[in-house]
């Protein structure tokens, strides 16, 4: 529909107004740990009830990838996503008027719902307009934007939370949501793949039979959903129980910590450029940051006698690795198979984070409160079977065997003579050595 954009317009059109969505997606994702408290004491809710509250969002989002790739893939991200940002402002003026907690839990699906798509589309945007070797940088630049939305989340909803109560301030989101729906829907310039014949090379199976797929997206999963848990609603109560911060304490550290998911995106995006820059694997980035989170999780567990604000800003920073795992996705597979792609990866990422936010609630409540607060062993044994966990993923990503190492090499079909009739099928490492040598045989 339209040609190539200058820069600037490029950047204002189909950039700005995506980065917007995931913005909003971000602020809802993490909105309960500021509001949790108030909820709890207003609706008589447990911390089971809160677990399973704020996890359903992260329980639709993960149903819904699949079928939202296929739907990027095919319409393209502004219809999907100027759609989908409708349904969240209904869920978001929803949830401003309920009672109790079945409507609650019905108004905070919507919002997952309508906030499914807001990464991917943003991912497919990028994709589908800028070019494939600044992609790490502008996945991750556009992570950065999004993850504001959890900086909004602590000490400037706090003052909107003060003023008008979080009823208010969900009336004002479905507003916003709403206005961002109709931007999108007006402004996006629409971008078309070539279609692509039926059959393997577009079907959901092709990556799903991926021995790369599987061997990073344990991983994945268990890394970046378990940040996104921890960060968007355990971080607060451990805060007040463990370390028992007064309210204003617990904003600020709230607060730093979404500086530093927000600036770690840009920085990891960064990161992973020079990585290849350099010729190395940004996969190996990725298994330095589970070391990192596992690491700070431990410290956590431990509770040494010093400030924890150090190992709660390392598990933001892994929250925002999806500047690496995207950008991979993005190397392992062909553009018009990127958003189902990343839809499967997403599935894993969210589908954590709902297990161990809801399973963490659950853990606690196993231990009875003293004084109105958790007792740190409850926190242990949570973090502690979490953490196992990972480090299990961990180990399956460093000691693949040598049959699953071959299979990693990306196949790329090369057409003899400008024609499609004909390909010869050329490993990507062997397609390396012929490049740099030219006596190199067939």
């Amino acid at each position: 529909m339209f040609g190539p954009l200058p820069t600037w317009r490029l950047i204002a059109c189909a950039f700005l107004p995506f980065a917007a969505g995931y913005y909003l997606a971000y602020l809802f994702r993490t909105i309960n740990t500021l509001i949790a408290g108030r909820l709890a004491f207003d609706l008589g809710l447990g911390a089971a009830e809160m677990g399973l509250l704020t996890s359903v969002y992260f329980l639709v989002v993960m149903a819904a990838q699949i079928p939202i790739g296929m739907c990027l893939d095919r319409f393209g991200p502004r219809r999907v996503q100027g759609a989908l940002l409708a349904v969240a402002a209904v869920g978001a003026a929803l949830f401003a008027l309920s009672t109790g907690f079945l409507s609650l839990l019905i108004a905070r699906a919507m919002i997952g719902l309508g906030s499914a798509a807001s990464l991917m589309s943003g991912l497919k945007i990028i994709v589908l307009w800028f070019p494939k070797e600044r992609m790490a940088v502008i996945n991750g630049l556009m992570i950065m934007l999004g993850s504001f939305g959890a900086v909004t989340a602590t000490a400037p909803a706090e003052v909107v939370l003060d003023r008008v109560g979080w009823r208010g301030l969900f009336g004002a989101l479905a507003a916003v949501t709403a206005l961002a729906a109709v931007l999108i829907h007006v402004v996006v310039p629409e971008r078309r793949t070539r279609p692509q014949p039926s059959g393997k090379s577009v079907s959901l199976r092709t990556v799903y039979s991926d021995a790369r797929f599987w061997r990073i997206a344990p991983l994945s999963a268990t890394c970046i959903g378990s940040a996104w848990a921890l960060q968007s609603l355990w971080a607060a109560p451990w805060l007040c129980d463990v370390e028992r911060l007064d309210r204003a304490s617990l904003v600020n550290e709230l607060f730093l910590m979404a500086v530093a998911l927000s600036f770690s995106a840009l920085g990891l995006g960064g990161l992973a450029n020079w990585v290849r820059h350099r010729g190395k694997k940004t996969e190996a980035v990725l298994a330095a940051v589970a070391v990192m989170l596992l690491g700070a999780e431990l410290v956590l567990i431990l509770h040494p006698p010093w400030p924890s604000l150090l190992p709660w800003f390392v598990v933001s920073v892994a929250g925002s690795a999806t500047a690496l795992t995207y950008a991979i996705i993005g190397d392992y597979f062909p553009t018009h198979l990127v958003a189902r792609a990343n839809g499967a990866l997403n599935v894993l990422q969210f589908g954590w984070a709902f297990v161990v936010q809801y399973g963490t609630g659950l853990i606690l409540e196993h231990w009875p409160l003293e004084a109105g607060h958790y007792p740190l062993i409850a926190y242990q044994a949570a973090f502690g079977v979490n953490m196992l966990l990972q480090l299990a993923a961990l180990v399956w990503f460093s000691v693949p065997s040598g049959r699953k190492r071959k299979a990693e090499a990306p196949a790329i079909s090369l057409a003899a003579g400008g024609r499609s009739s004909v390909e010869v099928v050329v490993p990507a490492a062997d397609l390396v050595l012929l490049e740099g040598d030219e006596h190199a045989e067939w």
